[in-house]
This record gives C-alpha cells, structure tokens and sequence, in this order.
C-alpha cells in the first residue's frame, strides 16, 4: 500500500496539484486521469522518488517494490528471450516459459525470441521493456500509455493480463475503453486537486459535474443570502431597537466564506471541413495487389467500393500491410496491380505518420497550419493550434525543434484546416490525450463525408465503424458490419477457444479461475440480489431528502417574501419572527445538502463496485442462450 500524504509540486509560478492526499490500497486498479499537462506523469515520477514533492510526504512500505516500463532502451543480452529473462524475479530465474507467454501475448514470434533485440523495431523494443516489467512481479506497476507501439490483438492480451493482476496497478493512457475495462478505482488531477474514486472513468466524470453543479447551487444561494444580510445591515443599521440583530447579521456575514466562482475550463471543440459531395460512390478498387517482396504478398487481388458516408475502419496485426493498403486508398503508393478509381468530386485529407518528413522545420506551428489552406486566417489557425494542444507561446515554436509526437499533431492541425469529403487516417489518436480523443471522435462522428481509419482503438471501433477491412489469415478481407458483430462472428484468430478468465476482484474468486455458464449466471444473480439490498435504503433516503429540500425552499421562498413585506410595514415583531425561521429553513437546507452529496458519493461509489463486479462476470456475447 502507498499512502500519498498532503503533496504538492509546482514549477516556478505554475501549480500542477495543492495538498494532494490518496492511497494505493492492496490489489487496487487505479486509473490516472487529467488533461494533458496537468501532471499525470509527474506524479509517477514522484512515486518512484525521480523528484520531489515540494510539500507533503510519499509513503512506501519498506521492501514494496514499483515496476515501471523505461523508455530507455538498453540491452545487454544478444537474444530476445534471454533479454527478457533479465526481468524474472531471483527465485524464477530459469523460468523462461513465462516471459515467452508474455512475449507471445506481445506479439513476438517463437523466430522473433532468437533475434538480437538491437535488432528489432522501435515499437518492439518498447513491447521487450514492457514483458521484462511484467514477468518481474512487482508490488505496484506503474503504466505510461502502455498501449503505445501495440497492435489490436496484443491490447487485448495485455487488457486481459492485467484485469487478472494480482497486485497493485496505476495506468495512464489516453485510450479510455483500455482504461474502463481494468481500473477497479479513478485517481483525477482536477483543478490542482486529486481526487480517487471508486469505478471507471464514466463514473469519475459523472460524479466531477455534479459535484461542481452542486458547489455553483450552494454557491449561488450563498450569494443570494449574503446579499439579503447586506440589505438587512443597510436598511435596519440605524435603528436602535434592531441593533442587536444588525450585528448578529454582521457577525454572520464576516464568518461565512465566499465561495469563488469555478473557472471555466476550456473544452476541446473542433470539426473537420466537410467539403459538398453529391455522389453515391467516393472511392473503388479493382483487384489491387503489393507486395514488399516476391515470396510475400501484403495485399492479393483486394475489391472495396466506398460509399459517400462509409465509415471504414482497417483493422489487424502489425506488420500485416494496413497502412500500405490506405497509402494506395491515398494514392500515396500505387498498386503492383490492379487499380483505384476517385470520383472526380474527391476532395482526400489524409493523415500518416510518416508524414511529418513534409513539414518545413523553418515554419512554426501556427505557420503549417496557416499555410495549409488559402482561406485560413490567423485566428482560425491560432484556434487549431490550440486544439492540437499548442496553446499561447507553444504555437510559436519552430517545427524543427518538436518531436515526433509534436509533429504528429502539427499534421492532424493542418488536416482540420483542409476542406474535404474523404478522410484516410493512420492511427490518429496517437500522441494525443484523453480529452483530445473524446473530441476527435465527437469531430469524425460529425464529418459528413467518408472516413477510412486505421485503428487499434476499440472504443473508436465501436462508435464508429459501420464496415471493417480486417487482415487476418495472411490477407485482406472486407467485413460488412460493426466491430461488436465481426468479434461475435469471426473474432480474433490468437483467442479462438479462449475462455473468459474471471478476475481476482472478487474475494471469492482465485486468480485466472474458470467458470461455466450456469456459475456464472448464479454468481451473477447473487450480486445483482446484493447491490439491490445494498443500494435501495440509500436511494429512498436519497428520495426524502430531495423531497425535504425542494419543500423547504419553497417555505424559505415564502418567508423570504414575507420578511420584504413586514420591513416594508416596520413591524418589528414579526421581522424577528420571519428571521428565526428563514435562519432555521436556510440551516436544514444546507445541513440536507450536506448529507445528500455524502449519500449521493457513497452510492455512486458502491454501484460502481457492484458493476464492476458483474462486468468481471458477463457471459461471452457467442455463449448467450
């Protein structure tokens, strides 16, 4: 367990988080979220001592040991396996067999295990770094966007894997369906506070906006009943006989605090330019066929037709041939054979990360994005670099001095600026954060036009794509329909007879254990009985709560109006009488609220638990009677 004790940090005058306090309870999930530059990543260095709190105290139990995948890369073995074999904790050493089902679920082939790791790929470097933290064992791991350089499958493995975790994890990662499916608990950097709730990010947020829509209700209120002091002092100030309860309101005033008005935060809000199309068909390929070399064929003799409106989205394995199949949609790389045909209307936008060779290191950002388009104005480019997260100064910067990341942003920056009716995207959620996701999939939703993606993102798969181009089975098909119907019809070839593995969480429950149908489901009722027990005293009185507040300020409305109307008559008596019980509504309905938001956070915490639990225990969509 980890206990995070009043930190703050900051970095010259900019504050990241104020007294921040939490703990990392034993075989806790926790999902790390908050905009991007708000310190998520600080906090894991902090964790792992790299810096300092600049108040506050981190406590780690002695002999508690944190794991965390280095970006580093640096190897001293000359094969794969033994590299990750590094990696093994003392009293497993020799048992390789481990750290090749964690390589295997990586992606690695059994001929990938006998290569020099300089050898590989970027991105597989990354994945070696990744199977050495996780066959170490540790007490917590700590994951910065850990599905970064991974392919579809081998999120899913590494989803799986760490749902059965048996200790502690704490996760960043802009993916927020990656997210939802492990954490048991969301930890939020908001406003420079952290905050650790029980339950997926859905539910973190949900309880943020009412608990500000909450704070802004009292805080409004307050200020309603600050100035109703201020006009009592004003009015009955001189008067003698009123002297006593002038300075009681007096005193009352100076003691109650002002509530300050919540800053607006800045929300990501942007659109692609559609450009008119009147036509059926946008896009069709006839027989295509590439290969890199003579012995393999990427893509052999390959047929789609595109609709105006399609959203087509291209999914599998690396290395399979995905982006050289949307190069030749792009026209970016002709076939070997076969043809494309574009309606002469197309207007492409399209975005690949390889791209960034185009950029002009001379330019600054807000220069690419002004340059991309004739009609683009100044201001328009400035907002686009703000949605791309260049905000102020940073829109100033020089493209040579970004990084590849950077420059990514910089290329989708210049494809919102690009009017068009047909969009080729290449993994564009790389690199950008969670809030810029959500925005980018409110913009493509919204697109008018047709979309062909990339994506290893399932929560984009399953909001968006309405056909799938899948590469399995060494070729290209093409898949009619949404990506839940092609996971219940043809699925994912590495999980063929896999059976749902049930997660650790319950207590009842050992790790990895596997249940059939009929337990499940009674597992299932057992729970569903439980939380109905649990939950229905709080929501009735949750109910009479509400009930007693809306009556009481309908009565505290009532007094109010006729505390106006006794001043306006001077009848003493009864302004004295009308204050007592205006004090009297006003001090329930606060005392009410209070009790209601601790209610409303207690059954938002224990629904949460309970869903989490029934979600550990669904029945295979392919299983269902």
């Amino acid at each position: 367990m980890i206990s995070v004790e009043n930190i703050s940090k900051s970095y010259g005058s900019y504050v990241l988080f104020e007294e921040a306090s939490f703990k990392i309870n034993p075989k806790e999930r926790v999902g790390l979220v908050g905009r991007n530059g708000h310190g998520k990543t600080t906090l894991f260095r902090l964790i792992k001592k790299e810096e300092l709190p600049d108040s506050g105290a981190i406590i780690i139990p002695r002999l508690y040991r944190i794991g965390c995948v280095e970006q580093h890369i640096e190897f001293t073995e000359d094969t794969v396996l033994k590299e990750g074999m590094r990696g093994l904790v003392e009293d497993e050493k020799e048992h390789f067999w481990k750290v090749e089902k964690i390589l295997a679920g990586l992606g690695f082939s059994s001929n990938d295990l006998k290569l020099n790791p300089l050898e590989l790929s970027g991105g597989f470097q990354v994945r070696l770094n990744l199977a050495k933290v996780l066959v170490s064992r540790p007490d917590l791991l700590l994951l910065d966007e850990p599905t970064n350089y991974l392919d579809i499958t081998s999120i899913r493995w590494v989803e799986r894997f760490l749902v059965n975790w048996p200790r502690e994890i704490m996760l960043i990662t802009h993916d927020r369906g990656f997210m939802d499916k492990i954490v048991t608990h969301t930890l939020g950097i908001h406003r420079k506070k952290i905050r650790k709730l029980t339950g997926d990010t859905e539910k973190y947020y949900t309880q943020i906006a009412q608990d500000e829509e909450i704070y802004e209700k009292t805080r409004f209120n307050d200020e309603k009943r600050r100035k109703e002091i201020e006009l009592f002092i004003s009015r009955f100030r001189a008067k003698a006989r009123l002297a006593n309860m002038v300075q009681s309101r007096i005193k009352t005033l100076n003691k109650t605090e002002k509530k300050d008005k919540l800053e607006r935060i800045k929300t990501l809000d942007f659109s692609f330019r559609s450009a008119p199309y009147r036509g059926k068909r946008i896009l069709s390929t006839s027989n295509i066929s590439f290969s890199y070399d003579q012995n393999t064929a990427l893509i052999k003799e390959f047929d789609i037709t595109i609709g105006a409106c399609d959203r087509v989205c291209v999914i599998g394995k690396n290395g399979k041939g995905k982006t050289t199949l949307l190069k030749i949609l792009a026209g970016a790389l002709p076939p070997q054979s076969g043809q494309v045909d574009y309606n002469p209307a197309s207007l492409k936008g399209f975005f690949e990360q390889t791209n960034v060779n185009h950029l002009i290191d001379s330019r600054t950002v807000e220069e690419e994005i002004l340059y991309a388009h004739h009609d683009i104005d100044r201001q328009t480019a400035r907002n686009i670099c703000g949605v791309m997260m260049f905000e102020g100064d940073s829109a100033l910067k020089k493209i040579g001095v970004l990084s590849g990341g950077e420059k990514s942003r910089v290329l989708l920056g210049k494809l919102l600026a690009t009017p068009a009716n047909l969009l080729l995207l290449d993994e564009p959620t790389n690199h950008l954060d969670m809030d810029s996701c959500d925005a980018l999939l409110a913009a493509l939703d919204s697109f008018e036009g047709a979309i062909v993606m990339v994506t290893h993102n399932e929560m984009f798969l399953h909001a968006l794509a309405e056909r799938l181009i899948v590469f399995q089975d060494e070729n290209a098909h093409v898949f009619e329909g949404t990506y839940q119907r092609f996971l219940e019809k043809e699925g994912w070839k590495e999980e063929k007879g896999l059976v749902k593995n049930i997660p650790a969480s319950d207590d009842s429950l050992e790790p990895g254990s596997k249940l059939n149908k009929k337990e499940l489901r009674r597992l299932r009722s057992e729970i569903i009985t439980e939380k109905s027990k649990t939950l229905k005293p709080i929501e009735q009185r949750i109910a009479k709560i509400e009930n007693k507040i809306e009556a009481l300020e309908k009565e505290l409305t009532e007094y109010t109006e006729a505390m106006q109307k006794a001043s306006e008559g001077n009848t003493g008596k009864k302004i004295v009488e009308l204050s007592r019980a205006i004090y009297a509504s006003q001090t329930s309905i606060d005392r009410l609220f209070d009790e209601l938001e601790t209610l409303s956070e207690e059954l938002n915490e224990k629904s949460a638990l309970f869903e989490n639990r029934l979600k550990q225990l669904e029945i295979p969509e392919g299983e269902k009677e």
